[in-house]
């Protein structure tokens, strides 16, 4: 599947960056991504492409001296696997600052810029990021929704044979995840912990997190337990959601809720393998929130700090706050076919001085409740051109 859109903006960053990191989990397309954007757009780069694969062991010996090995390079320079060789972001400043330099760098890398920290700040200025996510709605087309939300986006999990080959898969990338990947970020965590972790945390999905509590069943501290979340935070496997505070006389809400960014993920912990068994799951409305709520948040192209949800203690509460051109959008999310307007939701458009308030439910409904008020099905919502202008 070609994702143009994605291939575009590595080639506009890179018209101004000197380097440009692809980040996104591990299987999400990253590398397949590098080599389209490569052979749609060597002539822009004297129609010369240089690959280096960090898990390769040749290619590590090729950058053995890596100031040697990359500095005669021109054209494209791609760089897979980064977080496996901090050290060469230190190397890719100095090359990068040459008087005409004959070369530019695509680093791509499974982790964010966070948790390979040294990059961001070695390359401040001269390094842009592109984020790589899983396949999204937008990508797939409406008529495949229940398809992506039971398998999830990653590629090799949503374009399996079958949802027991899709299954396999993805019992195999957790293990991969948990055994080869956090080790090789450097980071001891047992990986029976992190996974009795993982598995907890599934069942808080769509809830506000609590460290205490979880800390308490799995016998650590709570430091210990958020110090986990940072982890499968800054490897793209979940996503907090940060309270919104508005300036009001109200006791509001202020933990971060929790939502597993891939929801194939997210079923294979909670042992869901298919639409039938989801159905009846008492995890089906958390599941379909947290799932609408990442197709709404990665179509609006808005950053993670412009995304919020909000809520005050026993009154009223909105599931996706998002802040765009300069306006307040609002989400609610239903897992019905007949959304109704409730005095929480009024109490937020109100408190919030929202522009809108979509009700986001499955299908293609599209109708008006009231001035602001409408309900989107989410097919038709993410089909329909400048839902977001």
């Amino acid at each position: 599947m070609e994702r143009k859109q994605v291939i575009q903006r590595i080639f506009d960053q890179l018209q101004v960056a000197k380097v440009v990191a692809l980040l996104g989990p591990r299987q999400s397309g990253k590398t397949t991504l590098a080599r389209q954007f490569a052979a749609s757009g060597a002539e822009s780069f004297n129609e010369a492409l240089n690959y280096f694969d960090l898990e390769d062991p040749a290619h590590l010996e090729r950058l053995a001296t890596p100031k040697l090995a990359l500095e005669r390079l021109a054209g494209l320079v791609v760089i897979d696997e980064i977080q496996r060789r901090p050290d060469l972001f230190p190397v890719l400043r100095v090359l990068a600052d040459r008087e005409k330099n004959p070369a530019k760098f695509l680093v791509l890398g499974s982790a964010s810029r966070d948790l390979i920290r040294q990059g961001a700040e070695t390359l401040a200025g001269r390094i842009a990021f592109v984020e790589v996510t899983p396949f999204s709605l937008a990508e797939t087309g409406p008529d495949t929704t229940d398809t992506l939300w039971i398998r999830g986006g990653f590629p090799l999990s949503f374009l399996a044979a079958s949802d027991e080959a899709s299954w396999l898969w993805r019992e195999a990338y957790v293990k991969t995840f948990l055994e080869r990947d956090i080790p090789a970020l450097g980071i001891q965590i047992p990986a029976a912990t992190l996974r009795r972790f993982w598995m907890m945390l599934a069942h808080y999905h769509g809830q506000q997190f609590n460290a205490s509590e979880l800390g308490k069943s799995l016998g650590v501290a709570d430091t210990t337990v958020s110090r986990y979340l940072d982890l499968l935070t800054g490897t793209f496997m979940v996503r907090r959601l940060t309270p919104w505070f508005e300036n009001i006389k109200k006791r509001q809400i202020k933990t971060p809720k929790i939502y597993f960014r891939d929801s194939g993920i997210l079923h294979r912990l909670l042992g869901i393998p298919g639409l039938e068994q989801m159905v009846t799951h008492p995890k089906l409305g958390a599941s379909w929130e947290g799932f609408a709520l990442e197709q709404v948040i990665r179509a609006s192209g808005v950053s993670e700090e412009e995304a919020y949800y909000w809520g005050v203690h026993n009154q009223a509460e909105l599931d996706l706050l998002l802040f765009r051109n300069g306006k307040r959008l609002g989400f609610e999310v239903k897992y019905t076919d007949t959304p109704r307007v409730t005095s929480s939701q009024r109490a937020a458009l109100e408190t919030l001085r929202l522009d809108s308030l979509t009700l986001v439910c499955p299908g293609n409904a599209s109708y008006p409740l009231d001035d602001k008020i409408h309900v989107r099905g989410l097919a038709h919502f993410i089909a329909t051109p400048g839902t977001f202008k």
